[in-house]
């Protein structure tokens, strides 16, 4: 285990342990909501080493097989991102901006919405390769059964030995792991 500053990174499970022969996959009891999240969020803190790399393979493969498309959609993204933080920012200057050149603005406004149609399938490409990753992940963790050694480190980390990445996402998230009721 890697340590820095309190953070331990779990270790990389096996291929076998986490995909092949020694992995059971179930259909979650989707009457029972609460079993359901325990077993998802537990999947996510055992495996979560191998998720994070899944991540990382998913959204390079998406990237390999259209690279322009990525990368325009990730500039549109960035620079909707951009705008809109300027925009709730600094509310005076853009006004008095608007009240002092309105056809530039509109203008301004025109070429931008042309400017998001015509990236729309390149942010599309680069949502996939966010949320394909993200989706692939949700449905191992929902599927994969715990074994003994997945719960016993679990444990582990709720009782505060062990505090590792995934941990602190989910606590940030709200999603807290109820081992006891």
């Amino acid at each position: 285990m890697a340590e820095g500053d309190g953070l331990s990174v779990a270790p990389l499970r096996s291929l076998d342990d986490f995909l092949m022969e020694s992995a059971r996959f179930q259909i979650p009891n989707l009457k029972d909501p609460d079993k359901w999240a325990n077993r998802v969020i537990q999947n996510l803190l055992y495996y979560q080493t191998n998720y994070f790399l899944t991540y990382l393979v998913i959204f390079a493969v998406v990237g390999v097989i259209h690279p322009t498309k990525m990368f325009c959609g990730m500039t549109a993204v960035g620079l909707a991102f951009g705008l809109f933080y300027y925009m709730t920012n600094s509310k005076q200057p853009a006004a008095e901006f608007k009240k002092n050149h309105p056809v530039l603005s509109l203008l301004a406004v025109v070429l931008g919405a042309y400017f998001v149609v015509y990236l729309l399938g390149s942010v599309v490409v680069f949502l996939m390769g966010i949320l394909l990753p993200i989706t692939v992940i949700f449905l191992h963790a929902s599927m994969r059964l715990r074994n003994l050694k997945n719960k016993l480190m679990n444990k582990v980390e709720y009782l505060g030995m062990k505090k590792t990445p995934m941990g602190v996402i989910l606590d940030t998230l709200g999603l807290e792991q109820d081992f006891f009721t």
